[in-house]
């Protein structure tokens, strides 16, 4: 059985200099790297007055809002979100999620498929003005055991 506790996962930095407004920690604690076959999970906190950043993702993602307060834009579509919201994102439509309240926003995502495609449309890093990421089974990628390849486009 793959199991893990959301309290007790590393989180990775989601800042950027090129845009002060970006401010997430996030993690994948479900997904083909560690031998999920269908589904992946993403959890994900997002600072007061901070955004994690639009995006897309190669399958469709379904949030659940587990603490705080925020603004989630699917497509052009933009609604309020609250601790115990639910909102499907369709895949390779873009998205962000803001932080509107005083406590960090915790959100999980459940994706529809193990193996994903990240593609962040906004510049993270210098010179780029596309960043794709792409995790599935170990081995399968740039950096063999590392489930994250970065890829930058500009």
């Amino acid at each position: 059985m793959l199991a893990t506790n959301v309290n007790d996962l590393t989180l990775a930095e989601l800042e950027t200099p090129a845009d002060p407004s970006l401010g997430a920690r996030y993690a994948f604690p479900i997904s083909a790297a560690i031998g999920a076959a269908a589904t992946a999970v993403v959890y994900f906190e997002v600072a007061p007055g901070k955004r994690l950043g639009r995006h897309t993702d190669s399958s469709e993602e379904v949030l659940f809002i587990v603490e705080g307060e925020g603004e989630a834009t699917v497509g052009e579509e933009r609604a309020s979100v609250s601790a115990g919201n639910l909102a499907v994102v369709p895949a390779l439509v873009p998205h962000d999620i803001r932080n509107t309240g005083s406590i960090p926003l915790r959100v999980v995502g459940f994706f529809a498929g193990s193996a994903l495609m990240h593609v962040m449309s906004e510049p993270l890093l210098p010179g780029a003005e596309v960043m794709i990421v792409a995790h599935g089974p170990e081995g399968e990628s740039l950096f063999a055991g590392t489930p994250f390849v970065p890829v930058m486009v500009s």
